[in-house]
């Protein structure tokens, strides 16, 4: 069913969703205000946005020109839909193609910055995957895995350029050797616990293409309180 709801903590703000299918989650509010977005930052692009909600809340960040990508032709509508409503159509340009075609539209160097909230869960025949299409697409790499990923944003980005993404902390060690192996040097992570006391689920992770060795591990971001209750930091997001 496609609802209309709030964007979490931009008032102003408004995204179409389909309930049958997925919803954004935390980790789509976390990464576009994890990544770093320095001053002369011209072009970005987010590969794999589905319905949006990520170059929504990077346009609060930044005045530089969005690209998004998504894969599902139904599911694009639904960013269209909403960027137009948020006429935010001169700010976030959408792309409804495959994020491995993008060589044939885009020279290499072409962007200042690369995010992505990827699927987090290899496929194979041992999989548990739910029989929705668009949930396999959006939570399995059926489309797009993490070496496909990486290859691509160290395709498009530019010379210490900057890519960031949020995914499983159980594939940290192999996150980090598929981006070294395509030059992107890892320089910032963020550990994302439940709750205090519990092992990390989630984390935000930073690298730049032919950067210098250097990694910065930021505090642990702790999403509910022992009630349950979201952390102030948190709720920061929601406000």
């Amino acid at each position: 069913m496609e609802v209309l709801n709030d964007l979490v903590g931009y008032k102003n703000m408004k995204i179409y969703q389909n309930t049958d299918w997925f919803s954004f989650s935390l980790d789509s509010v976390l990464l576009p205000n994890f990544v770093t977005l320095r001053k002369n930052v011209k072009n970005i692009i987010d590969l794999g946005t589905g319905n949006a909600p990520i170059p929504l809340i990077l346009t609060t960040r930044t005045d530089a020109k969005i690209t998004a990508v998504e894969i599902q032709k139904d599911v694009y509508e639904l960013a269209k839909k909403t960027v137009e409503l948020n006429k935010l159509d001169d700010r976030i340009e959408l792309l409804n193609m495959d994020i491995l075609d993008l060589k044939n539209i885009y020279e290499s160097d072409s962007f200042d910055v690369v995010v992505s909230n990827p699927p987090y869960f290899k496929l194979n025949e041992s999989s548990n995957v739910n029989d929705d299409i668009h949930k396999i697409i959006a939570r399995h790499e059926k489309c797009l895995n993490l070496e496909q990923l990486a290859y691509m944003a160290k395709y498009l980005l530019k010379n210490n350029g900057v890519f960031a993404m949020v995914h499983r902390t159980d594939r940290l060690i192999e996150i980090i050797n598929v981006l070294s192996k395509n030059n992107l040097q890892v320089k910032k992570i963020r550990f994302i616990y439940p709750k205090k006391n519990t092992e990390s689920n989630m984390v935000l992770v930073e690298a730049t293409k032919n950067g210098n060795v250097g990694l910065k591990l930021l505090p642990p971001l702790y999403v509910h309180d022992e009630d349950g209750n979201y952390t102030e930091e948190v709720l920061k997001y929601f406000e």
